[in-house]
C-alpha cells in the first residue's frame, strides 16, 4: 500500500473518534472539521511565519511539530469549552445544525483574514519528515495511543456516564450524573484530538487552506462513524480507514467510482444498521476466540498426557 495513502486513512480513523466521543455521550455534533481547520491553521502560521518553528524553511524539527499540535489542540479545547455551554443545550438535529454553522463561520473567518491567505491559503508548509514513511509511523503511533485511550475511557466512570446520557439522559440525571459537565467534557476531548489531528495533516499536505474545514467535510466524518459504529471506539476506526481508502482503491473503475462510493455510504447503514462493529460482534468476536483457545489448552493437555504416559526403553 502506498504510505501516502496509509497516512490519508490513519488521519481519516483520527477524524472519525474525534466525532465518536460527542456521539457516543448521545451528541451528534459536526463541529470536528472547524476544529480540524483551527489546528491546521495554527500549525501553518507557526511554521512558516515563526523562525523558531519554521526550522531551515524546507525542513522543521519534530519537537516544533509536537508543540503545534499541542497549542493547536489547545486552542480548538478552548475554544470548544467557551461555546460549549451554549451549544450543548440543543439536543439532536439542532445540535448538528448548530455546528455546522460553527464550521462555515470558522471557514469564513479562515477565508478573510489576511494572515491566513484567503482562497490561496498557506503554501510552503516544512516537513518534519524525510518520506511519507516517516508521517506514516508517526501517525499509527498517534493512532495507536488515541485508541487506547479511547478503550481506557470506555471503562472508566465518565465513559460510563457517556454511555448512559446517550442511552437516556434523564435518567442519568436522576441517578446523580452531571450530564451538562459529561457532555461538555464530550466536546472538549473532540476537539482536542481535531485540533491536533489538523496541525499534523497541515505538514502532510504541505499546504492549507479553508476548504479543508468544510460542510462536506462534516458529512464525510460523519459517514466514518455511521459506517463503522458508534457503540464501541473501534467502529470509526474501521469507517475511517475503509471510506478514506475506497475512492483510491475504486480508481480503476473511473467516473464509476463515485456513484459506488456513493451506494456503500448508502446501503452500509440499511445493511448494518448499528455499524460493522458492534459490542455484540466484538462479545461473539472474543467469546470465539476463547472457545478456540481453550480447545488447543485441552488439546496440548492431551498431547502431554500421551507423551508422559510413552514408557521409555
Amino acid at each position: 500500500m502506498d504510505a501516502g495513502l496509509l497516512v490519508q486513512m490513519l488521519i481519516g480513523a483520527l477524524l472519525g473518534l474525534s466525532v465518536y466521543l460527542p456521539l457516543y455521550c448521545g451528541q451528534l455534533s459536526l463541529a470536528t472539521p472547524g476544529f480540524f481547520a483551527i489546528g491546521g491553521t495554527v500549525a501553518a502560521l507557526l511554521s512558516t511565519r515563526v523562525p523558531a518553528f519554521a526550522g531551515t524553511g524546507a525542513t522543521s524539527p519534530l519537537p516544533a511539530l509536537l508543540l503545534e499540535m499541542a497549542l493547536a489542540g489547545l486552542l480548538a479545547g478552548l475554544l470548544a469549552l467557551a461555546i460549549g455551554g451554549t451549544v450543548l443545550r440543543l439536543r439532536g438535529i439542532y445540535l448538528a445544525i448548530a455546528t455546522i454553522a460553527l464550521v462555515e463561520i470558522l471557514r469564513v473567518f479562515n477565508l478573510n483574514l489576511p494572515f491566513t491567505g484567503g482562497a490561496l491559503g498557506i503554501f510552503g508548509i516544512p516537513q518534519p519528515f524525510d518520506s511519507t514513511t516517516g508521517y506514516a509511523g508517526f501517525s499509527l503511533a498517534l493512532l495507536a495511543v488515541v485508541c487506547w485511550l479511547c478503550a481506557r475511557l470506555e471503562q472508566l466512570r465518565l465513559g460510563r456516564a457517556m454511555a448512559a446520557i446517550r442511552d437516556d439522559e434523564l435518567a442519568a440525571a436522576s441517578v446523580g450524573i452531571d450530564t451538562a459537565r459529561v457532555k461538555l467534557t464530550a466536546f472538549v476531548l473532540s476537539a482536542l484530538l481535531a485540533g491536533l489531528t489538523g496541525a499534523l495533516a497541515a505538514h502532510f499536505l504541505n499546504s492549507w487552506n479553508a476548504k479543508l474545514g468544510s460542510f462536506d467535510a462534516s458529512i464525510t466524518t460523519l459517514a466514518f462513524v455511521v459506517f463503522g459504529g458508534s457503540r464501541t471506539w473501534l467502529g470509526p476506526v474501521i469507517g475511517g480507514l475503509a471510506l478514506t481508502a475506497l475512492p483510491e482503491l475504486l480508481r480503476p473503475v473511473g467516473d464509476l467510482r463515485l456513484i459506488v462510493f456513493g451506494l456503500v455510504i448508502l446501503l452500509g447503514p440499511v445493511l448494518f444498521p448499528q455499524g460493522l462493529i458492534t459490542p455484540q460482534l466484538l462479545q461473539r468476536l472474543g467469546h470465539g476466540c476463547s472457545v478456540v483457545g481453550q480447545g488447543f489448552s485441552g488439546a496440548g493437555r492431551r498431547l502431554r498426557g500421551r507423551l508422559s504416559g510413552v514408557r521409555r526403553p
